[in-house]
């Protein structure tokens, strides 16, 4: 069975000085995945061994902190800690490559089912949780890239929230606001958005850290011919609050809500019982940081979508009323944490992202209105 993964990686050497490592011709290639950030070819390796060579799409934006130095590193130090379902790491010469996973994603599996998940699947995705709830910051030997802050105190849940607010304040709207300043201020978010946010996701409960995946959804699941869950893309993974976790893979599989109440029920049943104090206040924190989810995702997906809409300098009007659709519905999903009191209608926020289109290589803010485009 062919597999169908989305990669995403940190910094790696380009694919063709790692194909020449294998001693292959590089037209060997027995899959291609294109996914946000990277290009993945699959490859031979001594003729039984499958392995992944990734090289970075160029002009992608990146959106996330990063923890671990090496994702490689990573997953060999959770292979000597006999975690199960992660992909195998093959050593050739200074290079790490992972081994590929036969196997489909859970989106390709499960589209057709109303977004609910299989129990027998769903079992296996709160092993996964009570695996990673085990894993104490102190049993990690993978080189981090944190700050001194990250390792300050492993039960400071408001902390550890916090600097991911500061990482989206400074990295990703501040840092786009010359561009982005004039559509930001359009649809009503700018820093008081911060201030808002901040009021209304802290007082959370203090819980032991533990390593976090940060990326749980369906294309990081591979199923395998045998039924297996293996989890992928560990480029993301962090140490703190295990609720994060959590909260994160259920914005992003966005399973039916009597599957996600129950999934996340029986989270605090199962990591309870694998590390006392890990969901402790989960029933009251878990939609705070369900909040900041949805607020997170206002910032980022802007200026996605907004970027998506250029063709090369034109704007692409047919792809216009869905990306105004698109963001229409995660203001609305953010309003309460950003403290919108209205938000911008779907024909307000086509206008917009027109004007923001004309102008952005003006370097100056849109003034002028614009009709709502028919075609």
């Amino acid at each position: 069975m062919a597999g169908t993964q989305r990669m995403t990686s940190a910094s790696l050497p380009d694919s063709p000085s790692r194909i020449a490592e294998l001693s292959v011709d590089g037209s060997v290639v027995r899959d291609t995945f294109t996914g946000y950030h990277h290009v993945t070819r699959v490859l031979p390796y001594e003729g039984r061994i499958w392995v992944k060579c990734r090289e970075p799409r160029a002009q992608i934006l990146w959106f996330d902190r990063r923890c671990f130095t090496s994702e490689e590193e990573l997953l060999l130090n959770l292979r000597e800690l006999e975690i199960e379902r992660v992909p195998d790491v093959v050593t050739i010469g200074r290079t790490h490559f992972q081994g590929f996973i036969e196997g489909r994603t859970l989106g390709v599996r499960h589209w057709w089912q109303s977004r609910r998940v299989p129990e027998v699947l769903t079992d296996q995705l709160l092993e996964i949780f009570r695996q990673l709830v085990q894993i104490r910051p102190d049993m990690l030997k993978a080189q981090r890239r944190c700050t001194a802050d990250d390792r300050s105190d492993d039960y400071d849940t408001d902390g550890f929230l916090e600097r991911l607010i500061v990482f989206m304040e400074d990295q990703v709207y501040a840092e786009n606001l010359p561009l982005f300043e004039g559509l930001f201020s359009e649809l009503g978010i700018g820093e008081e958005s911060f201030t808002r946010l901040r009021k209304s996701v802290y007082g959370l409960e203090r819980r032991p850290f533990s390593l976090l995946h940060a990326d749980l959804h369906r294309e990081n699941l591979i199923v395998d011919p045998q039924g297996h869950i293996w989890v992928i893309d560990w480029e993301l993974a962090m140490v703190g609050d295990p609720l994060y976790d959590l909260a994160t893979h259920l914005y992003l599989m966005k399973f039916p809500e009597p599957q996600e109440r129950r999934m996340a029920q029986e989270w605090s049943r199962v990591v309870e019982r694998a590390r006392q104090g890990s969901s402790l206040g989960w029933e009251d924190d878990l939609p705070r940081i369900l909040a900041f989810k949805k607020a997170q995702s206002v910032f980022t997906d802007v200026i996605r979508v907004s970027l998506q809409l250029d063709r090369r300098g034109d704007l692409n009007w047919f792809g216009l009323p869905f990306a105004a659709t698109k963001l229409h519905r995660i203001l609305l999903a953010a309003a309460e944490p950003l403290g919108l009191d209205t938000v911008p209608n779907h024909s307000q926020i086509a206008r917009a992202l027109v004007r923001w289109h004309r102008t952005k290589d003006l370097g100056k803010r849109p003034t002028a209105d614009v009709p709502t485009p028919t075609s």
